[in-house]
């Protein structure tokens, strides 16, 4: 079982906060054996939004865990304590994952675990974050970044992806999408998305997208073009890009392939379809293709996947 500690120190906002209790702390019914335990960890009691939340452990907690999540500050402008700002340093050190949500990573950022690493953080806190930590490189334009053992992520709705991120890293696609189900929001985004997107959750009631979306979806196998997709929804090649660029932050062709590889994990996770076949059924073509595309998307190979998550009960 993989212990996560969060960071309650401060002043925080309570709705990264939850995020990562429900993702982390509610194991799926009838889901993978070895979830996660979750423990607040910090010095004294927190204020987060309207509430105070009284930590179970002190700081010591952070020590020791597999995953330690730092929740979005209130205010940028608080600076960590020096005893907060040792813990993360030690649990980093002994190798813990840190990931931070939003405006959490100013925590990390005073703790120096952003110096070399390609992070993000809100959009609108962005330049002030690359300002005050000038050895970060800051990526205002992405959802999340994965550096291997910190992760960053950017506002409300990415924390969620970073969050399933983990999961899927830790218990495969499979798990983190039914993951994503309970919660009823869409599986998680990758962290190369943009930021700032019209509608960030595509598939909406009265979108026009919608039925378009769920048709390619239903066709992954086959040969599939911007002609294709746009005939289907009845617009010009020209205005469903402009629609899917709106709607997922990516071109069409982009999309449908993050799709065909989104399919690929699930066949290599439920079946024993050969890679071959698991290409063939995803509309990817060859051996060939499915696996440089699978580890462009993924970053690993398709058989290094399989063996990975296969056998998880």
């Amino acid at each position: 079982m993989s212990r996560v500690a969060v960071l309650v120190a401060g002043r925080l906002l309570h709705f990264e906060l939850a995020v990562a209790c429900e993702i982390f702390g509610r194991p799926l019914v009838d889901g993978p054996d070895g979830w996660y335990e979750v423990q607040l960890c910090g010095p004294a009691s927190a204020r987060v939004g309207p509430f105070v939340v009284e930590p179970q452990v002190g700081l010591e907690g952070l020590v020791g865990a597999d995953v330690v999540v730092v929740p979005a500050l209130a205010d940028v402008g608080d600076v960590p304590s020096g005893e907060v700002i040792e813990a993360l340093r030690a649990a980093h050190a002994a190798g813990a994952r840190v990931v931070s949500l939003c405006t959490g990573a100013f925590v990390l950022g005073a703790a120096g675990l952003l110096d070399g690493r390609r992070v993000t953080t809100h959009w609108a806190h962005a330049r002030e974050l690359g300002e005050r930590f000038g050895g970060a490189v800051v990526d205002a334009d992405v959802l999340y970044t994965d550096n291997g053992s910190v992760l960053t992520s950017a506002g409300k709705a990415a924390a969620v992806d970073v969050c399933l991120h983990v999961v899927q890293r830790d218990f495969g696609a499979s798990v983190a999408n039914a993951v994503a189900r309970r919660l009823v929001v869409p599986p998680h985004r990758l962290g190369g998305q943009a930021q700032f997107v019209t509608s960030p959750v595509p598939g909406r009631a009265g979108d026009a997208l919608a039925p378009v979306l769920e048709w390619a979806l239903s066709r992954l196998d086959r040969p599939l073009s911007v002609v294709d997709m746009a005939r289907e929804a009845n617009m010009s090649s020209r205005h469903l890009a402009r629609r899917f660029r709106a709607v997922t932050g990516q071109t069409p062709m982009r999309w449908l392939l993050v799709q065909r590889v989104r399919r690929a994990q699930e066949l290599l996770e439920a079946t024993d379809l050969s890679v071959v076949a698991v290409a063939v059924a995803t509309g990817l073509g060859t051996a060939t293709t499915l696996r440089r595309q699978f580890k462009a998307v993924v970053g690993v190979a398709p058989d290094a996947y399989r063996r990975a998550f296969r056998h998880r009960e």
